[in-house]
């Protein structure tokens, strides 16, 4: 597969895959002892492709080569790897990196002392009937409100996915971490930039 072909297919390029599927195969080993194991890369390039596509699970497992039920229980097996690793790569800028960071939005956008983007992003879903209604909009549409905040090079640095969509994003920025972290920064003289409805308040 070419690699234009695998960025499209699973938003990474080989050289992030391998290293990827390197870090996550010691919690991944265990289903390869069942009768039908599937093997590490498969469960991981399969779990990609549902996370990049946005297809139902079972046109995924059925391209994969598995059943819906079993797709259900590797995507739960390589999701919870993917967090036990995700503070690995979703870091918040700390001191010793901010003349870096500022030097790169200032590169890129000629805005001085910005050390971060922070906005909120809609994730769609299908919700659960219970609580329908907290995940619907203005507009009736069901979603996760996921705020995150991205560097220069769009590497993502803070994401707070607690929140469903009829919740606004001032509430969540005001309920996550960046007033208390982005407070603690103050001195710095630093500012994460937002749309003017998200006021950061330091703690």
């Amino acid at each position: 597969m070419e690699e234009q072909h695998v960025v499209i297919t699973y938003r990474l390029d080989c050289a992030t895959i391998q290293e990827l599927c390197a870090q996550l195969e010691p919690d991944l080993m265990s289903a390869i002892r069942h009768p039908t194991g599937i093997p590490p890369l498969v469960q991981m390039l399969s779990v990609l492709h549902f996370l990049a596509s946005g297809y139902f699970q079972t046109i995924v497992a059925i391209a994969s080569g598995m059943s819906q039920p079993m797709f259900s229980n590797v995507l739960a097996r390589v999701l919870s790897a993917l967090l036990k690793h995700m503070r690995s790569y979703i870091v918040f800028p700390q001191v010793e990196d901010l003349p870096t960071v500022k030097g790169d939005f200032y590169a890129n956008e000629h805005i001085p002392n910005i050390i971060g983007a922070i906005d909120g992003t809609p994730v769609a879903l299908v919700p659960p009937r219970r609580s329908e209604q907290v995940y619907r909009n203005r507009k009736s549409y069901h979603f996760m409100n996921v705020q995150m905040v991205c560097l220069a090079d769009q590497y993502i640095s803070h994401v707070n996915a607690k929140f469903p969509g009829s919740v606004h994003d001032a509430y969540i920025l005001r309920n996550s971490s960046i007033p208390y972290v982005m407070g603690q920064l103050q001195r710095h003289r630093v500012w994460l930039l937002g749309e003017d409805t998200d006021p950061i308040q330091c703690d």
